[in-house]
């Protein structure tokens, strides 16, 4: 007998409507979806609520504080992997990009390393069945860092990585173009006082200047060479835009600028931004809010960042906060339009055919609430 799922009396968000309907999954993949409600043997019955694809995830950093749940702690790596795929998959994410930086601006930061803890621990999880969600891996490259080379080297062939992004944290350019919040960050996150802040200045514009090019260049081409695509990181200029255009890349993750947003869309790149940013009006660097660009048609993906259950709220947020958005299109930002942006066919989209990743939202007080949610046709919250 067939592994079956028949949900019912759901508002089915379905690609340009949403009906009040019934979804079949056999093995895994989306058999039916059809107007009206059953009561046919084994049905679940959804109340009403909504029915939406699984969300998908293309840049979470979410998997670092379980790695370090405190400053200088350190957590054992398969059950941070763990605690981390559990909160995505109550956020309702059901395909999640791992989000690992390659490079750091101080040399002896933990980010650097656990790296290859991170990784292995991903790719254990994954392949012994441990996750609920599906796991894939976004390596961001650091390229002002001097060794950046060095370390992704052994993962360009992993057949978990799946997105790749080049970054220059460097202060005076793309997030951080104003020294004051540049310093404002890095004052608080490492404690550094004013002296240290101008020399830690001097030293990281001087290994931009150094390295990222290069390295930026060098990682292009192993990308183009393995088919691995490729996003840009905080473009702030058309400048900006037109070298990532010119590299090849399918995604602008974060333009801090409009100018940069709209030069973006005029390239044919997926404009993403954070949810975080969405759902609270405004950047928390001074950038350019991303509700703003939903308003003017410039945001197509949207990405939790640093704060899974955000991703959600900001699907909704776009629905009800901005007047640019049905709800299939604000969900398509979290679903179908990521999975196209990194060649996904088989998933984001509740459609006959698809994989059976679902997630049951209850709107309590106009909050999205996750209720329940399926990978492939087994409930896996």
């Amino acid at each position: 007998m067939k592994k079956q799922l028949l949900l019912t009396n759901a508002r089915v968000v379905l690609k340009d409507e949403v009906i009040l309907g019934t979804v079949k999954v056999e093995e895994g993949v989306i058999a039916e979806v059809d107007q009206g409600v059953t009561s046919a043997l084994g049905v679940e019955d959804m109340e009403g609520d909504f029915l939406i694809p699984g969300l998908i995830e293309l840049h979470t950093d979410n998997l670092e504080k379980h790695f370090t749940p405190r400053p200088k702690v350190r957590w054992p790596s398969i059950p941070a992997v763990i605690a981390h795929d559990a909160q995505v998959a109550a956020s309702g994410i059901t395909t999640v990009f791992d989000a690992v930086a390659l490079g750091d601006v101080s040399d002896g930061s933990m980010r650097l390393q656990y790296v290859n803890e991170m990784i292995e621990a991903i790719t254990m999880a994954q392949e012994e069945h441990a996750t609920r969600s599906e796991h894939f891996i976004h390596l961001r490259c650091e390229v002002a860092y001097e060794k950046v080379l060095e370390l992704f080297d052994p993962f360009k062939e992993h057949y978990l990585l799946r997105l790749v992004s080049v970054m220059d944290h460097s202060p005076g350019q793309r997030q951080f173009a104003s020294l004051d919040k540049y310093r404002e960050y890095y004052q608080g996150k490492y404690g550094l006082d004013d002296r240290e802040i101008e020399a830690f200045i001097v030293k990281q514009k001087a290994a931009s200047e150094q390295y990222s090019a290069a390295n930026r260049e060098e990682i292009v081409d192993i990308c183009h060479e393995h088919k691995i695509p490729l996003a840009s990181h905080d473009d702030a200029t058309v400048e900006h835009v037109e070298e990532s255009v010119g590299y090849g890349m399918s995604i602008a993750e974060f333009p801090t600028t409009h100018e940069a947003a709209v030069e973006a869309r005029k390239g044919g790149l997926s404009v993403l931004m954070g949810a975080p940013n969405l759902v609270r009006g405004r950047s928390h660097s001074g950038n350019v809010s991303a509700r703003e660009l939903a308003q003017e048609g410039l945001l197509d993906v949207i990405s939790s960042d640093y704060f899974p259950t955000s991703l959600l709220q900001a699907a909704f947020t776009l629905f009800h906060d901005t007047d640019s958005f049905t709800l299939p299109e604000a969900v398509a930002t979290v679903s179908a339009k990521p999975a196209n942006a990194v060649s996904l066919s088989d998933r984001g989209e509740i459609a006959v055919g698809k994989r059976g990743d679902l997630v049951r939202v209850h709107e309590y007080h106009r909050f999205p609430l996750v209720k329940e949610v399926w990978r492939q046709g087994r409930r896996i919250y």
